[in-house]
């Protein structure tokens, strides 16, 4: 059987196919023997299917309540089979009724049948249709919004703009990151990039019967033309797929419903094929056409089996390949498993048995061999399908030689061995087992370990006392008071009592019972044993018992011993030989290489994709979210496709021949025999399209920056004038001088505002008043110096006290940094010559005292300053380093204000308060560990506000009142969901990431409960936003205003804050 000879029996065996995922969906049944048999009695009429398992089966289990709500609002990707009920009417399947069950299978079927043939369109193409009607709207819908949200574009498009030769990205259009991570996988694959690239339309199109299919197709594919494009060559850093999705949708009739991408992905290879069908029957006309989408991707394998005690054998084609994940460990056992169905002990026997079963082997392998997990499964007691989280190992080279039907008899050779030592090793770890776990009781524990507690039974010497020496008689129960006891007498005391204290243990122990006091004893008629040993031992033994006691368990457990390490070894021999069963050479033919990994994080009904790609020119993975395109590595794939860990796992593989080169190899020039690259690898029209738009781009950016120079001459205008306003005003008010003006006087200086303020209040007093004590302490010990000495002097003492300052050990609650910003500069050993014209300006200031000593050395400063060459002091370093100071000040206020708030509980308040501090301290530890505040504190309060506010939107969808569920999710829309790529950012932050996941699942619980639908609906539409693993940042809320606080009432506050945070009590609030 080949593709060129009947594409129509192609066709028939996907109908049949579909059918069965259809009635599995339906039933909950798994068993495909039974499916089949089903189809068969009722020749091909899924009523009857249905009928037919019903009566077969037990009845339907019973749910609580007599409906179960199914709303079908789309979000990222849905995992509901093809002919699932997918509308909002709900349908009650959990009676016991089977004529209700009926009607309603009937139903559903009789109008998915009268859609079909009033346009030709199955179910399955109609599902696909819903989601990606429902993308376009939610990507209209969201042109409307009036809050910022983090996958809105970015209005400066220099941040929009590709980085030379790195990836493309694919907007999300709304809920459309399974489209994404599909396309980009395929594209990836440069023979498949190239066939659509180079693929043109039938010449003869107009002359073509435009059916369904052809006006569906050919439009598709010269869209996806124009997709792959711009992948190839645009100058942006992600473009749109909308063309691509609106073409699709426009297909087919629509309705609400949800879709499983590899559903998806089946359908668009089958419209790929389509469109390419009908370019190879024009190009071969008389031939036998070839579809270079078949030859890519469809294999073929040999089903022999036996049914009902008759032999046969079946060729059959494939795509992507199904798999089971539950209850395997790694890809090659999923395969074992799916290549044998039923029991195959008769294939191999002579015997006509009754038995039925098949093995599969494969004839020929796509150079494209995809995998689908099957990750999901349906729940019958619930009514819904839930997602499998099972680890799954996969390697990154599959050796497909033990499939082959070529290597039958040596695989079952092979496989019959492995069961063998598979049967030995379950007899080996049960051994093994009652070494480790001995005993008859629920309580079990190594044999060698209690061998070794027998023997230090054995060896124990008791040491006597009473136990009534342990008990606490300080205050005995009922309020009685302990009185001293009469002294025992000689003949009270036990002959058996062996001490271990030798001789002087007479008289210790009678100084003991004269301590002991009277016990409270609520039940006279109980006796307590009048002397037991302190810990257990044997009363009697002799040397000679012991001695052989001790040989004996020694003996024993050095027996046990070597017996357990032959097992381990024996154990771990026979793993290792299963695991090298296959690794002879012969084995080894059929390599393929992983090319890409489609992973989906969430539940069942909710979730997000993303892939990663295989970039063979860089040896590197790389993984593709969405806009978000950025390098990984194998660990990171391994930690988020195996699965076992938080809820993310693959759902696709595709793995690439690796005998077939031409797959991923790019594309030489034949002349010169360079190889091509961007523009250069498309053909003449996509190559005028792509220009186009970059055109179109470079235009904006030129637009973008015309409007921010025009900005910024605004803002220099409007600074110009209110300076010179400033400047009139203060030549209106100010006395007349008596004084020539000095050029000292005129100089102009441009100081941090905190260095020089124009009243002598706030910074400026504080600083001042520092200033002038060291001017007075030089004073008073050269009181005959001149102003220039007395400022050397001075400026000595001051640098000595901040020097003192930054060299204290201090805590959290006193940061000297924050009163003086020398004190941060010396921290971070800032250059010599800028801590000295920091200083120097602290002297200059215009605002220190009047008196005649003051105003000498201020001017003497300031003529310093004058005298100042560019080239001695780097002007731009310096403006730089107290930029840094200003961040640090401002950072200090962002956490100041989000600690009061958040200690208030007005998480609202604060959390951005907390997130811009944990922003601005993250820049400045960039540049050294002194320059911030500690991380790990900023972070533990931005990750505790965000749980906070998570728990109390939470609380509010609960209560399930209108108002209320719009406050909770308008909370986590505007404030939470746009901070978590904050917390994804450092994947190093596993506390961050476990509260991510932590808020994540909180939300994904709902979907197991019933709920109205309207609230069914607002979750749905909400969890693919809380589930973006996107890590970029698109836009954000501005940063809160800052209020002004001076450097004394900054440090005293910020001291109250961190001393509150260390005694657990709320600072007082105030100035």
């Amino acid at each position: 059987m080949t593709v060129e000879q009947n594409v129509l029996q192609q066709h028939s065996q996907k109908h049949q196919q579909t059918l069965l995922n259809q009635l599995r969906e339906v039933t909950g049944t798994t068993d495909v023997q039974l499916l089949q048999q089903a189809l068969q009695v009722s020749n091909g009429d899924l009523v009857e299917a249905v009928a037919f398992l019903t009566e077969k089966n037990a009845k339907v289990p019973q749910q609580d309540e007599a409906t179960y709500y199914q709303t079908a609002q789309i979000t990222n990707d849905r995992y509901i089979s093809v002919g699932s009920q997918a509308d909002t009417n709900v349908i009650d399947l959990t009676g016991d009724d089977k004529d209700d069950l009926q009607r309603a299978i009937a139903l559903s079927l009789e109008e998915s049948n009268r859609a079909f043939r009033e346009t030709g369109i199955t179910d399955e193409e109609q599902a696909i249709s819903r989601v990606l009607e429902a993308s376009i709207a939610e990507n209209k819908a969201s042109l409307k919004r009036t809050h910022t949200e983090v996958w809105s574009d970015s209005p400066n498009p220099h941040e929009r703009k590709r980085m030379e030769n790195c990836p493309v990205g694919l907007k999300n259009v709304g809920n459309t990151c399974w489209f994404s991570a599909v396309i980009q996988s395929l594209f990836n694959l440069l023979e498949f990039q190239r066939l659509v690239l180079h693929y043109s339309p039938p010449a003869r199109m107009q002359d073509l019967p435009r059916n369904q299919k052809e006006h569906r197709n050919l439009p598709f594919m010269q869209e996806l033309r124009h997709l792959f494009s711009l992948l190839v060559g645009s100058k942006r850093k992600y473009v749109d797929p909308s063309g691509a999705v609106e073409i699709l949708k426009d297909a087919f009739k629509s309705s609400e419903s949800q879709q499983d991408v590899s559903e998806f992905t089946h359908k668009l290879l089958d419209w790929l094929e389509d469109a390419f069908q009908i370019k190879a029957e024009e190009d071969r006309e008389g031939e036998k056409p070839k579809n270079p989408m078949v030859e890519l991707f469809y294999g073929r394998f040999l089903a022999v089996g036996v049914l009902e005690g008759k032999k046969f054998e079946n060729t059959e084609m494939f795509g992507q390949y199904p798999l089971q994940v539950n209850g395997f460990k790694d890809l090659h056992e999923c395969l074992e498993a799916a290549m044998i169905e039923g029991e195959i002990e008769s294939l191999h026997s002579a015997e006509n048995s009754a038995k039925s079963g098949q093995e599969h082997w494969f004839t020929e392998l796509p150079p494209v061999l995809t995998f689908e997990l099957s990750r999901f499964e349906f729940n019958q007691a619930l009514g819904r399908p839930e997602k499998i989280h099972n680890k799954l190992e996969f390697p990154s080279m599959l050796y497909m030689d033990r499939y082959m039907d070529r290597n039958r008899e040596i695989t079952r050779i092979k496989r019959e061995e492995i069961r063998r030592l598979k049967e030995h090793l379950t007899v080996l770890q049960q051994r093994l087992e009652r070494y480790l776990s001995y005993g008859s009781g629920p309580k079990r524990f190594p044999l060698a370990d209690v061998l070794q507690y027998a023997m230090e039974f054995a060896s124990s010497k008791p040491v006597c006392t009473s136990p009534v020496e342990d008990i606490d008689t300080t205050a005995p129960p009922g309020g009685t008071i302990a009185q001293l006891p009469p002294p025992a007498s000689a003949g009270e005391q036990p002959d058996a009592c062996v001490s271990a204290e030798g001789s002087g243990s007479g008289l210790q122990a009678s100084q003991q019972q004269q301590q002991r006091v009277s016990i409270h004893k609520p039940f006279t008629q109980s006796r307590v044993p009048p002397d037991l040993p302190m810990h257990p031992a044997p009363r009697h033994i002799t040397e000679e018992e012991l001695r052989v006691l001790e040989s004996c368990l020694h003996r024993w457990r050095s027996e046990v011993e070597n017996d357990t390490r032959d097992l381990q070894a024996s154990i771990s021999r026979i793993h290792r030989t299963i695991e090298l069963m296959y690794s002879d050479k012969s084995m080894m033919q059929v390599p393929y290489r992983l090319h890409a990994v489609l992973v989906h994080e969430g539940q069942a009904n909710a979730g997000h994709y993303w892939a990663y790609i295989y970039d063979r020119h860089h040896q590197r993975w790389m993984k593709y979210n969405d806009i978000a395109v950025t390098k990984s590595s194998w660990e990171e794939l391994v930690r988020d496709s195996f699965g076992g860990y938080r809820n993310a796992s693959a759902y696709c593989l595709m793995y690439i021949d690796d005998k077939k080169p031409f797959l991923i190899q790019e594309e030489f020039d034949k002349e010169t025999g360079q190889m091509l690259s961007g523009l250069d690898k498309l053909p003449p029209d996509l190559k005028v399209f792509v220009e186009a738009d970059n055109k179109l781009f470079e235009r904006e950016m030129e637009e973008w920056d015309a409007l921010q120079a025009r900005k910024l001459q605004q803002e220099k205008l409007a600074l110009a004038a209110a300076a010179a306003a400033a400047a009139a005003a203060s030549v209106a008010v100010q006395p007349m001088s008596t004084e020539p003006c000095s050029p000292d006087n005129t100089a102009p200086q441009h100081d941090p505002e905190y260095m020089e303020q124009q009243s002598p209040s706030g910074d400026s007093k504080h600083l001042q008043e520092d200033t002038e004590r060291a001017i007075s302490k030089a004073a008073a010990e050269h009181d005959e110096k001149s102003p220039e000495a007395l400022l050397n002097t001075a400026m000595k003492v001051e640098y000595t006290r901040l020097l003192r300052l930054a060299q204290e050990d201090t805590p959290p609650e006193r940061d000297y940094r924050l009163q003086h910003v020398i004190v941060f500069f010396i921290h971070n050993e800032a250059p010599k010559k800028i801590v000295e014209r920091t200083l120097l300006m602290q002297f200059a200031d215009r605002n220190l005292g009047f008196d005649e000593r003051c105003k000498s050395i201020m001017k003497v400063a300031r003529a310093k300053l004058e005298l100042i060459k560019p080239d001695e002091v780097n002007m731009e370093e310096y403006e730089m380093w107290h930029q840094d100071y200003r961040i640090f000040r401002e950072t200090s206020v962002f956490l100041l204000i989000g600690l009061e708030l958040f200690m208030k509980k007005s998480f609202v308040e604060a959390l951005m308060y907390l997130i811009y501090a944990y922003q601005y301290n993250k820049e400045l530890l960039a540049k050294g560990p002194y320059r911030g505040h500690d991380e790990e504190l900023i972070a533990h309060y931005r990750r505790e506000c965000l749980l906070k506010l998570n728990e109390y939107a939470a609380a509010l969808f609960e209560t399930g009142e209108e108002a209320k569920v719009n406050t909770g999710l308008s909370i986590m829309n505007d404030l939470v969901v746009p901070c978590l790529p904050l917390l994804l950012v450092d994947e190093m932050e596993e506390k961050d990431m476990v509260a991510v996941e932590d808020m994540r699942n909180r939300w994904c619980s709902y979907l197991g409960q019933e709920m109205e639908p309207n609230l069914q609906e607002k979750l749905t539409d909400f969890l693919p936003k809380l589930l973006d693993c996107s890590t970029e940042i698109k836009s954000f809320h501005e940063p809160p205003k800052l209020p002004s606080y001076s450097t004394l009432e900054l440090f005293e506050r910020f001291g109250r804050v961190m001393t509150s945070l260390t005694m657990g009590r709320t600072p007082a609030d105030g100035r």
